[in-house]
């Protein structure tokens, strides 16, 4: 019987793992954690991983500080921090990614609040995996502050994996 006929088996389409970073160790430490011990130590990473940065608005970020005199003039200068630091951080994931041999990595950056663009990026990529840095606020913060970890744990429709950086013995 002629080979005409035989179909090709598809290779085994690559799950999605979206990696939430900011600009704290935190979620640096996340990204170096699931590089070293899920994605590179594979020969064929079963994993597309796509990290994501959630810029905050400008009017956010003025909002933070609280009203200020003058507010207009001051928001070009607050959105030029925020694009300096969404630089910095995405050449900074895109660096560990290459510097591990990750060179397939997609890098995003997405204006929002960031409990919202994570779970958004779930959907979007149709992830299975969310991984998120834990900045280890105590209780009466996390109640304060709202915790972005806590927030996708609850709402982002994949699997969460919240990654804690081992505190230093000093």
């Amino acid at each position: 019987m002629a080979s005409c006929c035989a179909k090709k088996i598809p290779e085994r389409e690559k799950q999605v793992m979206v990696v939430g970073v900011d600009d704290s160790e935190y979620s640096t430490y996340a990204l170096e954690w699931i590089l070293d011990h899920l994605i590179t130590p594979s020969p064929t990473p079963i994993f597309k991983l796509v990290v994501v940065f959630a810029k905050p608005s400008v009017t956010s970020a003025v909002g933070i500080i609280g009203p200020v005199v003058g507010a207009p003039e001051v928001f070009p200068m607050v959105e030029a921090d925020i694009k300096r630091t969404a630089a910095r951080v995405t050449e900074q994931a895109k660096q560990l990614c290459i510097n591990k041999s990750v060179n397939d990595a997609i890098v995003e950056v997405v204006e929002g609040d960031p409990r919202n663009v994570l779970c958004e990026a779930v959907e979007k990529h149709h992830a299975s995996v969310l991984v998120v840095g834990s900045h280890g606020y105590g209780a009466i913060k996390r109640a304060v502050l709202g915790s972005v970890s806590d927030y996708c744990a609850h709402h982002a429709h994949c699997t969460v994996m919240i990654v804690k950086k081992p505190k230093t013995k000093h």
